[in-house]
């Protein structure tokens, strides 16, 4: 059985997490199974937007703590070089990544929500860093992703309590996009795909390099990213199409070159 699929919805990609009973718990056959798909994902010329999501009440609750119990500390470290490696060729894929939180998103189900470029929740969605509780300290980017998202003292609170807040927390510190009705939550992510897919896709591939490269230079530095990709783009068929388009009142067919 596959722990991980992918389904296409037209130039959208949805990844759904497949252990529902035990709440998709990241073992390292999920993460294996989470950076094939990627890789998949990345060849895809006509791939436009992605959405991962978990199957079942639970986004993903964390790492497997029934496989970590054996780990001794090099087995500990290579898990958590796994954990990343999975998450950095999501982080990396050239579309935008959108995580669409279904229910519990906690340990390294939260650290695989920060690696998507947003975040839409549940109302019924729980998010958190809880691995104090068992003696450990996040191991997929808990530590890094989750405190350029919500700021030092917040990712403070939530790693160093370890415990969890709802949506309505996650959207009010900025862990969280927006929040939906849990039946209106799948479709509202894959809709803010197919609006990405309308756009030109050099752009939106060149814009998501630069936002991600220019977080952590400095300024100088990420005016530079901007100004070389802001050329780019200016050199591309779909720059032209898009100015002609709109210079005519019509709307653009890019063709992403």
């Amino acid at each position: 059985m596959e722990t991980v699929r992918s389904e296409q919805r037209g130039a959208v990609a949805v990844i759904t997490l497949a252990r529902p009973k035990a709440l998709n718990a990241l073992d390292r056959a999920t993460l294996e199974a989470l950076s094939a798909r990627c890789a998949e994902l990345a060849a895809r010329r006509d791939l436009r937007a992605v959405v991962v999501t978990g199957e079942g009440r639970a986004f993903a609750a964390g790492a497997d703590i029934a496989e970590m119990r054996a780990h001794g500390p090099l087995e500990a470290e290579a898990f958590s070089r796994l954990g990343h490696a999975a998450f950095a060729a999501l982080e990396a894929l050239p579309v935008p990544t959108i995580a669409a939180v279904n229910g519990y998103a906690l340990g390294g189900g939260c650290e695989l929500a920060c690696a998507c470029d947003w975040i839409y929740a549940s109302s019924k969605a729980r998010f958190g860093q809880p691995e104090v509780n068992l003696g450990i300290i996040p191991g997929f980017g808990g530590t890094s992703r989750l405190l350029r998202r919500v700021g030092v003292a917040w990712a403070k609170e939530l790693v160093l309590t370890g415990e969890p807040i709802d949506a309505e927390t996650a959207l009010r510190i900025g862990l969280a996009n927006r929040v939906f009705p849990p039946e209106e939550l799948l479709a509202a992510a894959v809709r803010a795909g197919e609006t990405i897919a309308a756009k030109g896709p050099l752009a939106v591939a060149q814009a998501k390099r630069i936002l991600q490269e220019g977080q952590d230079a400095d300024q100088r530095t990420a005016h530079a990213l901007e100004q070389a990709g802001f050329g780019f783009v200016a050199a591309s068929r779909d720059r032209s199409e898009g100015m002609d388009a709109f210079l005519a009142k019509r709307d653009p067919k890019f063709e992403g070159r």
